[in-house]
């Protein structure tokens, strides 16, 4: 590292630690009044938000909670959580996120890997936790999160209920200074191989998260997701890095937020259109639910902007989402990226096309965002040419990405080889900058010597009118190596055949996009395709399945 010059700052001059409540800030002084509505519940203010924060703190210290000790929370996307998220990490405690849609097994193991000392459960998720509670090691005290008059009877010994704790708690905090570097959350991948994986991230790193979020969803005419004016409806689990971050950034802004609660497609579209909410996140399947209701064809969604993630963005999507006036984008990160890396990124002249021809740009993986360093490297860590051609690894340097995985510090090292965050994604860059995923490693189809990327086949196949969605593995083939073979789901009504989808396939080897021997023989009809916790296909379990 280069030797600079650093002068000595004056005796008195304050030493600024970027942490969490310095992004509760702004907004509350911006907006006090704005509201915070939680489903059809009810609602609350800026300014009562900042109450609640103070008297969570206060309840969870008078509950023995310490600088460095762990608090989980299990519940669903609500006002609480968001509390939580700023609460828990601005009084020197670590947030645990838990992932609900795990099994009870991989629940007890994530509890007591991160070592949590108290979790706040809602009464949903108290079957889960009374069933397996002999198992948790670490817990010492429950706190119940209720949306009843009366909290659930249960055989935990909870310390109380939230509302009610709240309510007797006091309404100043006084947030303490500390290191920046103190680790704020933890929360554990959704591997399909072994136990999940803690990551976890300082409050310095989900500062810094935040301003460039803020600067890449708000600051450009032709990607106005986030502005002053939005009105924000996550669709992403809070649990899911941290709905993508984008609570911390729409409350560092002081914007309308609308929090859903547990997710019914019916319901979110009635939110949506009674808020006229503006700006979400949320991976393919929960769009393809909500495109499907009966509520969203008397929607007015000239004015919403979706962000997709977690799984690709097919064309056959965006192309239905487009009909509908829905603006969608494509957001690039994973759990160990806190999460954002890169984002569709448009120019005037991308706006000045129809909003359908707009598609094969929205889908791309976009450009990468502030403060990050994207390269495609070969096997050996060198880096390929962005021509668009040459295909590489995706690997990143940020100043928010997770540093290794918690206790596991050989991983760590493996995420982490020769200085870059190894994703395990293969793309091209294009000479524009613009990074288009190809396919995960591990995904790749390898038949006849060529290597067959399953997303683009998927991509292909979603543009006929009858899919409604498409997964591609790879199954073994004794004269190719592998050969791919499709599952297919079909829209409400529609009907087709093998026959229909590798005729529909054939335009596209007409054209160049794809080689004949890159149709399926083999394609089954399914009337569901395997997700993994936070939605995304499920390859390993279709791979087991096909043996």
């Amino acid at each position: 590292m280069a030797q600079t010059r650093i002068l000595p700052p004056a005796d008195n001059a304050h030493q600024y630690p970027l942490l969490i409540k310095q992004l509760l800030l702004s907004g509350p002084r911006y907006s006090p009044d704005q509201e915070i509505v939680y489903a059809n519940r009810g609602k609350y203010t800026y300014t009562d938000l900042v109450e609640r924060i103070h008297r969570l703190a206060n309840a969870l210290t008078d509950a023995g909670v310490k600088p460095g000790d762990t608090v989980a929370v299990m519940d669903w996307d609500t006002p609480r959580y968001l509390e939580c998220f700023f609460a828990i990490p601005m009084i020197g405690a670590v947030l645990h996120t838990i992932n609900v849609r795990l099994s009870p097994d991989q629940i007890v193991y994530t509890m007591n890997h991160a070592e949590d000392d108290v979790v706040l459960v809602h009464d949903d998720f108290l079957p889960i936790i009374e069933g397996v509670r002999d198992e948790i090691k670490t817990v010492k005290n429950y706190i119940q999160l209720t949306d009843d008059n009366e909290a659930k009877s249960t055989s935990l010994d909870t310390l109380g209920e939230y509302e009610t704790l709240l309510a007797g708690a006091g309404t100043e905090f006084d947030f303490p200074d500390f290191d920046e570097n103190s680790v704020a959350t933890t929360f554990y991948t959704t591997g399909t191989t072994g136990n999940p994986k803690g990551v976890f991230f300082s409050h310095r790193q989900l500062v810094l998260h935040t301003l460039a979020m803020t600067g890449s969803l708000s600051a450009y005419d032709e990607m106005p997701l986030l502005r002053s004016s939005s009105v924000y409806m996550p669709v992403t689990p809070m649990f899911h890095v941290h709905a993508w971050g984008v609570p911390y950034a729409a409350t560092m802004m002081g914007i309308k937020q609308v929090y859903p609660g547990r997710y019914e497609p019916e319901l979110l579209v009635d939110l949506l259109k009674e808020h006229k909410v503006s700006f979400s996140h949320c991976v393919p399947t929960i769009m393809q639910m909500m495109m499907g209701t009966e509520s969203i064809k008397t929607a007015d969604l000239s004015n919403w902007h979706v962000l997709i993630g977690g799984s690709a963005l097919t064309k056959g999507l965006c192309d239905a989402g487009a009909k509908l006036g829905i603006r969608m984008y494509t957001g690039y990160g994973m759990s160990e990226t806190c999460p954002l890396l890169s984002v569709t990124h448009l120019k005037p002249e991308d706006l000045e096309l129809p909003l359908e021809q707009q598609t094969a740009k929205r889908v791309k993986t976009g450009i990468a965002v502030p403060m990050v360093d994207l390269e495609i490297v070969d096997p050996s860590g060198n880096p390929v040419a962005h021509d668009g051609e040459a295909k590489g690894e995706v690997v990143a340097r940020a100043p928010w990405l997770t540093q290794s995985y918690f206790k596991e510090p050989e991983k760590g090292e493996e995420l982490w080889e020769g200085g870059w965050l190894h994703t395990g994604d293969v793309a091209s860059i294009e000479p524009d900058n613009t990074l288009v995923i190809k396919d995960r490693i591990k995904d790749v189809i390898k038949t006849g010597g060529e290597w067959l990327s399953s997303l683009d086949l998927e991509n292909l196949i979603s543009q006929h009118p009858a899919v409604a969605g498409a997964a591609v593995v790879g199954v073994p083939d004794e004269k190719w190596g592998e050969r791919p073979h499709a599952l297919v789901t079909l829209k409400p009504g529609e009907e087709a055949t093998l026959a229909d989808i590798q005729s529909h396939l054939k335009q596209f080897v007409d054209t160049g996009e794809i080689n004949k021997w890159a149709i399926p023989e083999q394609i089954d009809f399914v009337e569901d395709i395997p997700k993994t916790s936070v939605g995304k296909i499920n390859k390993k379990l279709i791979r087991d399945q096909l043996k």
